[in-house]
């Protein structure tokens, strides 16, 4: 009895044979270390496609920065991130309409444009939070955007400083070339100035398809130039690393929750198209992509014919080395176009791609905080 109670008791407390035991066991550690492998890695793909799914269809992207709505209007909601009753002349970011959200100018904590400015001391920040397009919407053109911008200055108290965006970017431009007073400073981040200017992906694209092609695309999204549409296009861009290597960097970091959360939140921002208006994205395709006619000085714009030499207030270039959405010479090309002195015009390249120059850690980090001294020093 003794010894039968003896051998149970070292049964039950012996560990799980390893591939070091005794010949008699190892076939055992084997199916028992396979049987492990086997849960971890079902739980692994289990996360992969559970996190696969949110980024193929994840929650609409959201502001990093509390703020108010300080109007709504038939484009917009003008976001307001600083105090209302501040002293001093507001910052008015122009985000891109171009498909995504205009939250990528309040993107994450650490990679937010408007905590940019807001840290370098300014008094007011406030973002264009341009709506997707209904159906109500589709015969909205570039002039309707204007008078809205419009308004939205005179309510802040008639002058502004402007940052563009990119396409955000020539609209800004648009604006102090038709109401040239009303703009204290510009800057132009990543924006298509001269569209003809250089070689990109985005220029030989315009010029090869014929723009009845646009007009079939809009006609397909009943009026509306579908967000979903575009998001393919870009894709198309870079089909490798969108429908193949995002997933497999996913799934090598499955893991690592910090690089899931940014995947998460990238996707976000990138999986959520926005609609634009018919009329407005024909007219852009045309006169703007294909004809030139802003850089040419033969847009017209809320009933005039706009000028770029008509801007003389002091602007700011910026450009990245490897923007393949909108070359450094498309945005470059504006330092000969406007009428402002040479000495009041920066010209700054910097490295990475396109969005980096808007919500890149680096690119704010050691960029923009420059910028935004400069824009306060002109006010």
């Amino acid at each position: 009895m003794a010894e039968h109670g003896t051998l149970s008791r070292t049964a039950s407390a012996a560990p799980i044979p390893s591939e070091h035991s005794v010949p008699l066991f190892w076939p055992m550690a084997a199916a028992w270390h396979l049987g492990e492998q086997a849960v971890s890695l079902m739980q692994r793909n289990l996360a992969f496609a559970t996190e696969a799914a949110v980024i193929d269809h994840p929650p609409q992207p959201e502001w990093a920065t509390p703020n108010q709505v300080r109007l709504e209007l038939a484009t917009m909601r003008l976001r307001e991130f600083t105090d209302s009753t501040a002293k001093g002349i507001p910052i008015l970011i122009d985000a891109p309409f171009a498909g995504h959200s205009s939250t990528i100018a309040d993107y994450a904590p650490g990679q937010s444009l408007v905590q940019v400015l807001m840290a370098a001391g300014a008094p007011r920040v406030l973002v264009t939070d341009w709506k997707t397009a209904t159906p109500a919407m589709r015969f909205f053109d570039i002039d309707t955007y204007l008078a809205e911008l419009n308004v939205v200055v005179d309510d802040l108290g008639g002058q502004v400083h402007l940052i563009g965006l990119c396409q955000g970017g020539w609209l800004s431009a648009m604006y102090a070339a038709r109401f040239p007073g009303k703009v204290k400073s510009l800057v132009l981040a990543g924006s298509p100035i001269d569209t003809d200017a250089g070689d990109g992906p985005i220029k030989r694209l315009a010029h090869s398809l014929p723009l009845a092609t646009y007009r079939e695309m809009v006609d397909l999204g009943q009026g509306l130039m579908r967000g979903s549409m575009m998001l393919a296009g870009w894709k198309n861009m870079h089909p490798a690393e969108q429908y193949a290597e995002k997933y497999a960097t996913l799934y090598r970091n499955i893991e690592d929750q910090s690089q899931v959360a940014r995947t998460e939140q990238f996707e976000r921002w990138y999986e959520n198209p926005v609609d634009l208006p018919g009329a407005y994205y024909l007219q852009a395709i045309e006169q703007l992509f294909k004809d030139n006619r802003f850089a040419k000085g033969s847009f017209v714009g809320l009933g005039r014919t706009l000028a770029l030499r008509d801007i003389t207030i002091p602007t700011y270039l910026l450009g990245g080395e490897a923007d393949d959405i909108t070359t450094p010479e498309q945005v470059f090309a504006a330092a000969d176009l406007i009428g402002t002195p040479r000495h009041k015009i920066v010209r700054k390249l910097v490295p990475g791609g396109h969005i980096g120059l808007f919500m890149g850690s680096g690119t704010l980090r050691s960029a923009w905080p420059g910028i935004a001294d400069w824009v306060l020093g002109h006010g």
